[in-house]
């Protein structure tokens, strides 16, 4: 059974007319399925909604690895100068303008069973009126036999980074569902999401857990129902409904990323300074970045993922006339028009980056097939129908046996960071 729009649109946040929800939800065919669709003119630049998730967990590994967010919302939770000090491994590294992060540890919670932290006592009581009575482990947070510390230990196990799910973001779905007074209500929300047909979702389980996911996928449904098991989600349990669970998450979790240093980091282009003082300060972000990735890599954020109905609903196209981000440093997703978008016209969002997007149609099509399992038809693809059958590096060692210079392959690397 579908769930209402009413439904729907509760999740949608648009608080105190920030935002306008000037979309519907229609079907657009077999192939598709749902697509989002104005119901009025958007303007380039304006943001069309902004939504909370159903449901969001930080990834298991990123927060082993002390990045340290609200349990709820995912709003980073150290200071601008803590997070810099942390990733570039310098403790008496200093930022300038301390003044401009926003993180206010005044504010900060913890549950006073288990510890974990929340951003302010509205997410503390938000999680505990939504699953977190259900998953608190109380004192039992650090002892390794718990069921849902079992649970996690097993995902690690199996779910390297660079993380793309979290076996929470489901196991805080069947919470929900077990804390929830209206249980039919909330299993309607989390049926709106895509499904698959059973071999697709081999695919996907294949993708997330390596060549062994099938052994690997039973031992998770294992622990997974000695942690959680609810008779009102019995077919989530069985074999067949973990893998479709997990199918479920694969393809409609939207990423989350958060940051007190990026935060800042804007706060400080937003600055109105003298020539001379901008130049120095802008060197100081460029090194600051460089001992960061000299020291830490490509792993910036606090990481996470959520299931977002509306967004759920944007379909794929590699010339988007929208694009998601999370400009208020915690789940929130705002999703804003990247040209004018007239009424009647679909909105669409990428499900590739800036760089993937400028890859070969073939390159383009291999990494949506391999990731969600659908060949796209976007104007662009269209297009480029006619293009050969090649990855763009395939085109790049082509170009490298006709003479090309040697740096030229570095350049598409340097391009895709």
């Amino acid at each position: 059974m579908a769930a209402s729009m009413c439904d729907v649109f509760s999740f949608c946040v648009g608080v105190a007319g920030r935002a306008r929800v000037a979309v519907e939800v229609r079907f657009v065919s077999s192939a598709k399925g749902k697509g989002l669709f104005a119901t009025q003119l958007i303007q380039k630049g304006e943001t069309i909604f902004i939504e909370r998730p159903l449901v969001a967990a930080q990834f298991l590994w990123n927060a082993l690895y002390r990045y340290r967010a609200c349990d709820h919302c995912l709003r980073a939770l150290e200071k601008a100068e803590e997070n810099a000090q942390r990733l570039t491994g310098k403790p008496g590294q200093v930022l300038p303008h301390p003044e401009l992060c926003t993180v206010r540890k005044d504010l900060h919670q913890n549950c006073p069973h288990c510890q974990v932290t929340y951003c302010s006592t509205e997410c503390l009581l938000a999680a505990a009126e939504q699953y977190h009575q259900v998953l608190c482990p109380g004192p039992s947070q650090d002892d390794p036999l718990h069921p849902l510390n079992k649970l996690q230990e097993a995902w690690r196990s199996v779910h390297y980074p660079p993380e793309t799910a979290s076996i929470m973001l489901m196991a805080r779905m069947v919470a929900t569902v077990k804390q929830a007074k209206d249980k039919d209500r909330w299993i309607r929300l989390f049926s709106q999401f895509c499904n698959k047909t059973a071999n697709e979702e081999e695919e996907i389980v294949h993708k997330l857990l390596g060549d062994k996911f099938k052994g690997q996928l039973e031992l998770l449904r294992r622990l997974f129902t000695e942690a959680l098991y609810e008779e009102a989600l019995s077919q989530w349990f069985t074999l067949d409904g973990f893998r479709s669970l997990f199918a479920l998450v694969g393809t409609n979790g939207q990423g989350i990323g958060t940051s007190s240093l990026s935060q800042w980091v804007h706060a400080c282009d937003a600055l109105e300074l003298k020539p001379q003082d901008r130049e120095q300060l802008d060197a100081f972000i460029d090194q600051l970045y460089k001992d960061i990735e000299a020291a830490t890599g490509e792993f910036l954020n606090c990481e996470g993922s959520g299931l977002f109905v509306l967004q759920s609903c944007c379909n794929h196209s590699c010339v988007p006339n929208a694009e998601t981000s999370f400009p208020e440093n915690n789940f929130l997703l705002h999703v804003t028009a990247l040209e004018d978008i007239k009424p009647g016209e679909e909105i669409c969002i990428s499900y590739l980056d800036c760089c993937q997007r400028e890859r070969s149609r073939h390159s383009r099509h291999k990494i949506l097939r391999e990731n969600y399992l659908f060949v796209c038809s976007c104007p662009k693809c269209l297009a480029e129908a006619d293009e050969p059958n090649m990855t763009s590096e395939e085109e790049d060692e082509e170009e490298d046996e006709e003479g090309e210079p040697e740096d030229a392959e570095l350049g598409d690397e340097m391009t895709d960071v």
